[in-house]
């Protein structure tokens, strides 16, 4: 009886020893960013918060992002949340949207959802929440944007619909001249042809997919100054960005939109605005693959948008340090702070993917400059 009383103490203080040791590591507070590491939440677990974006409110950061499994970006589970006062360290704050398991719904378990954003609503007092949706089973076919709404920032968010934007309506900066132009998108089977091109320009997808809606993939929410929200995406068969004008209550589509750089092959984009100027950077379009970073910029968010060299310099520049941008995200309370925030995919293990936050740099002419960096804090913001 003695010799059993000895092992069960040693049984409590190894289980004592081994519950302080997991506290220590699910508690251990970091102050600087580590791009392309793992990142742990307060549990301990590597941040499942992939495509995601930021909000601030009430003094708290927001991360929502797509939880990704082991072997599958299909959306098993939906979109996950996270807060921080610094940045640095996240609170798991659990599923803010989840897929449903009705089969007949456009969220049902197994379709595709990414690029999740949340903004808050002034007028309304509601945070709403925007994603790219591909019904399941469909591949890319769909394209659509889903919205979703919730009187709390951590959710849940109730599911209101999906669809594509602004069925019958020709973009604000589409001619008369080619709104006339007879284009059949059959007569184009071969693309990246000069005539191609020219049809791609003149609206060729945004006839074809006039009463059904312009396609939406990847995409961001920028809300401006005065409240103005916006809807920018990937449109016509991710050819062309188009940029289009939420509804006051953030919900809906107004009607008003326009295509930049036709024909281009832009996502992932990112938007953040400075000094009055609009600013976007984006990628080009490689599947899973890195690339080459884009960058735009204009004085009103209706354009003209003018297009930059890549902002990314150094080493792996030319694939932006093997990652794809998803938000930009400003510093509160430090001037001209702004965070280039993007995803290094990992396809072959989902879960597995990375982050990348860097700072966003200005060159004399005031022009965006990302450099990697191993390892940084906000004070470099305050050492500029």
């Amino acid at each position: 009886m003695l010799k059993v009383n000895k092992i069960f103490m040693v049984l409590c203080v190894l289980m004592a020893f081994s519950t302080n040791t997991m506290m220590q590591c699910q508690s251990k507070e970091q102050a600087y960013f580590s791009p392309g590491k793992l990142w742990q939440d307060n549990t301990g677990t590597h941040i499942n918060a992939h495509g995601g974006g930021t909000l601030y409110y009430n003094g708290r950061y927001y991360w929502f992002g797509e939880h990704k499994s082991d072997t599958t970006s299909s959306a098993l589970v939906g979109v996950m949340c996270y807060s921080s006062s610094d940045l640095y360290n996240w609170k798991k704050e659990g599923v803010a949207f989840s897929v449903e398991e009705n089969r007949n719904s456009d969220i049902t378990k197994g379709c595709i959802m990414e690029r999740p954003k949340v903004v808050y609503n002034k007028k309304t007092g509601k945070f709403v929440l925007w994603f790219h949706l591909e019904l399941k089973g469909q591949g890319y076919v769909a394209a659509r944007v889903g919205v979703a709404v919730s009187d709390q920032i951590t959710g849940p968010y109730k599911f209101l619909r999906s669809y594509r934007p602004n069925p019958g309506i020709y973009p604000a900066n589409m001619t008369d001249k080619q709104k006339k132009l007879t284009l059949n998108a059959r007569d184009y089977d071969k693309w990246w042809t000069p005539k191609w091109y020219k049809a791609v320009s003149d609206g060729l997808f945004v006839k074809r997919d006039l009463n059904s809606g312009q396609m939406s993939r990847d995409m961001t929410i920028f809300v401006d100054d005065d409240g103005k929200a916006y809807h920018i995406y990937s449109s016509e068969e991710n050819l062309t960005l188009q940029i289009a004008e939420l509804t006051d209550d953030y919900l809906g589509h107004t009607g008003k939109y326009i295509r930049i750089f036709p024909g281009g092959h832009n996502e992932a984009p990112a938007v953040f605005k400075k000094d009055g100027v609009y600013w976007m950077i984006t990628s080009g379009c490689t599947g899973w693959d890195p690339n080459e970073a884009r960058m735009f910029s204009a004085p009103s968010i209706w354009g003209p948008w003018k297009q930059h060299p890549n902002p990314c310099v150094g080493n792996d520049a030319k694939l932006t340090f093997y990652s794809q941008s998803t938000f930009i995200q400003k510093v509160e309370g430090k001037k001209d702070a702004y965070i280039f925030m993007a995803d290094i995919w990992r396809p072959e293990h989902p879960i597995d993917a990375r982050y990348v936050w860097l700072p966003i740099q200005f060159g004399k002419d005031g022009i965006p400059v990302l450099q990697w960096m191993d390892s940084w804090n906000l004070d470099f913001f305050s050492l500029k």
